[in-house]
């Protein structure tokens, strides 16, 4: 009977031992989260106070750009020397160059002109001329007065100085896939690039690239973005 009646008592006090333990456990585990909910407080208020990783970005970015505003390295090569050269203009417009000579220059008389002209993009020629290329939003001279896209003899989308059979190639796009352009396009429209399709404005110019930049071979149409960039 007393054997049975400690083993009773020993059974009350395991189970209120074990209760004692799980309080204190869900008690301590609460804390800890109560804590961790605080550092997550205290992150989110710095990540909302301190200057966002983006803006720090750009601000990096800016400062690398300004530090590259300094004056162009082959403008300070120019300014080692007092020798004059030759001032090439080359135009370059949407469709169509324009190539003029400025005239010969001291080296303080093309750096001025480079400054006067911030969109001019200069350049020292291997042979010592200087060169500015412009480009312009518009048609050359020669698109106005007779530009005309065809195909010329090699399956190349090309810009010609009057009608293709007259083979004065301006500018070389990119190859053309002619069997497929042959299986997908009306007769009509393979005839008319053929003889050659008139320029008449940007917009046309335009479009008509686009058109046949369908079927441009995959290494053209790489070679064409780069020319773009």
């Amino acid at each position: 009977m007393n054997i049975f009646h400690t083993k009773k008592q020993i059974r009350k006090r395991w189970r209120r031992w074990k209760r004692a333990v799980w309080t204190i456990g869900a008690c301590a585990l609460v804390a800890l989260m109560a804590w961790m909910g605080m550092l997550l407080s205290e992150q989110m208020e710095k990540l909302m106070t301190d200057k966002p990783l983006a803006l720090e970005t750009i601000t990096t970015l800016r400062d690398v750009q300004e530090a590259d505003d300094s004056p162009q390295e082959w403008l300070e090569d120019l300014r080692e020397t007092t020798q004059m050269r030759i001032v090439h203009l080359n135009k370059i417009y949407t469709c169509g160059e324009d190539n003029s000579v400025l005239g010969l220059m001291k080296p303080a008389e093309i750096a001025q002109l480079s400054k006067e002209h911030p969109t001019w993009n200069g350049r020292l020629a291997p042979g010592g001329d200087v060169w500015f290329d412009e480009r312009i939003q518009g048609l050359s001279e020669i698109c106005q007065r007779d530009g005309y896209v065809g195909i010329d003899n090699k399956g190349n989308l090309s810009l010609f100085d009057g009608p293709p059979k007259q083979e004065k190639v301006i500018r070389t796009f990119f190859q053309l896939d002619v069997e497929t352009m042959e299986s997908a396009l009306p007769t009509e429209v393979l005839k008319q690039l053929k003889s050659g399709i008139r320029i008449q404005d940007v917009e046309e110019y335009n479009s008509v690239l686009s058109t046949f930049s369908d079927f441009a071979l995959e290494e053209s149409e790489n070679t064409m973005q780069q020319n773009k960039q």
